[in-house]
């Protein structure tokens, strides 16, 4: 079975009660922890409502010298970012950057991750995609670009023709070998990023098969209170695959470990370490 590794966010009520990135999670309130339970059931017990004394006590095993902490973490309000980012812990010249979601303040926040990474001197990117369900769109659009030097990164298509949204040079991230880590719950936004970089042969996908959301709707609200939803346009990858229905078929398909191992963040490092040594 595999390990919990936490990380807590900037400024979370986990990282002023001491959890650093990369410890291990042993114990929650006392009770071992059963690592091939569900992400979510675990996530539910790790949360809880904000009030005055109420939290969670944790128990892990320090990443920097495997000593033994047990530490009380009050429920807090935790604004989430939409990017988080690190150096991979035993391949620390490997940067990882997980994309949750695309909001208005995507681009900032991946600007910054790519900038912190550049200055750690990191060699290669992975980016994390998976469960990445979209959001908005002009910053998905934008966020390829920053891995993408030139090209068609994707086509709108609507009933008045067809748009290309091109690359503009210079992205933080566009000169960098890079993988890229999708699955089942991929869509929409975070599609047509997948797409632009697979298409333009920026990188090779790793996973399974994206949700196939390549739809944009306008909504009519109408005067019973119900509304009429309208397909206003639909998305193109570079090389006209739809993705609406389709979704985007990894080059390299993986099936999800039962027992909660990250085979995909495995097969990412195994390749950018080859491509890194000079053989593909």
């Amino acid at each position: 079975a595999g390990e919990m590794l936490l990380y807590p966010f900037e400024g979370s009520s986990a990282q002023a009660a001491g959890i650093e990135e990369g410890d291990v999670l042993l114990q929650i309130d006392g009770q071992d922890l059963d690592v091939t339970l569900p992400q979510d059931t675990i996530d539910q017990m790790l949360r809880g409502e904000v009030r005055d004394g109420n939290g969670v006590e944790l128990t892990v095993r320090r990443a920097r010298d495997a000593s033994i902490l047990t530490t009380f973490v009050p429920f807090a309000v935790v604004n989430v970012p939409s990017v988080v980012w690190r150096t991979l812990p035993d391949n620390d010249h490997l940067g990882y950057v997980q994309i949750i979601r695309f909001t208005s303040r995507t681009p900032e926040e991946l600007r910054t991750a790519l900038t912190e990474l550049r200055e750690s001197n990191v060699q290669a990117l992975v980016l994390d995609l998976r469960n990445n369900a979209g959001g908005l769109l002009q910053e998905s659009i934008t966020v390829s670009d920053e891995f993408i030097g030139d090209g068609v990164l994707v086509y709108e298509r609507d009933m008045q023709g067809e748009t290309p949204y091109n690359a503009s040079a210079g992205g933080l991230g566009a000169d960098l070998p890079l993988v890229v880590l999708v699955n089942g719950g991929t869509a929409s936004g975070a599609e047509i990023v997948a797409g632009a970089i697979q298409d333009s042969g920026r990188a090779p996908l790793i996973g399974q098969r994206t949700y196939g959301k390549g739809t944009v709707q306008q909504i009519f609200p109408l005067s019973d209170g119900s509304s009429l939803h309208v397909t206003a346009s639909e998305w193109f990858t570079p090389a006209q695959q739809p993705l609406e229905g389709q979704g985007l078929i990894p080059d390299y398909v993986t099936e999800p470990d039962p027992d909660g191992m990250d085979v995909e963040l495995i097969e990412a490092v195994r390749l950018l370490e080859g491509i890194l040594a000079g053989s593909p």
